[in-house]
């Protein structure tokens, strides 16, 4: 049994409950997360994740800047908004660039046995932090996405845990993108 990965699953549920309650300490419990995953990750051989990981941490960094001081230093510029259209076709092409980047160097650099699912979901879980960090309601459809391919890869490598997790975000995800549909109102 591997404790990093259950204390890793507690924190996310927590995680999970914050974000869904559109709470800026989500940011903490977003940095604890990862912070336990990468031991996870690493002796899972789930490379990109580990690396994801790290990213996570600095992205949420910036999703606190973001929530707390908004635009400009005023927190109360940064409310729950559509993605505008103009943002779609750059995060289609950075989500494309990340995945085939990571996938290729994960095939030719690394002894990963997944190395095109673990790029998929860690370009998915990019763009979907990003579009948390600024509030985009359609975040939720991106991690809905990502946290069930995810639940997919992480039962394949045997973290039943970490895949029973990404299966309850993928749940709460759809119940998280009602609800701040009712906020935007």
């Amino acid at each position: 049994m591997n404790y990093l990965e259950i204390a890793g699953t507690a924190v996310g549920i927590i995680y999970l409950w914050l974000e869904y309650r559109a709470s800026a300490w989500l940011w903490l419990a977003s940095i604890v997360m990862p912070a336990i995953y990468i031991g996870v990750y690493y002796e899972a051989g789930l490379y990109a994740d580990l690396g994801i990981s790290i990213y996570y941490i600095l992205a949420s960094l910036y999703g606190v800047a973001c929530w707390l001081w908004g635009k400009d230093g005023n927190a109360n510029d940064l409310v729950i908004t559509r993605t505008p259209r103009r943002i779609y076709l750059p995060l289609a092409i950075i989500f494309s660039t990340i995945f085939i980047a990571v996938g290729y160097i994960l095939s030719r650099f690394t002894d990963s046995t997944v190395p095109w699912a673990d790029g998929f979901t860690t370009a998915l879980s990019i763009v979907a932090m990003w579009m948390l960090a600024r509030k985009y309601v359609e975040q939720w459809i991106v991690w809905i996405a990502a946290d069930i391919a995810c639940a997919i890869l992480y039962a394949y490598k045997g973290l039943w845990f970490t895949g029973g997790l990404y299966l309850a975000y993928a749940v709460i995800a759809m119940f998280g993108y009602k609800k701040w549909k009712l906020l935007m109102e």
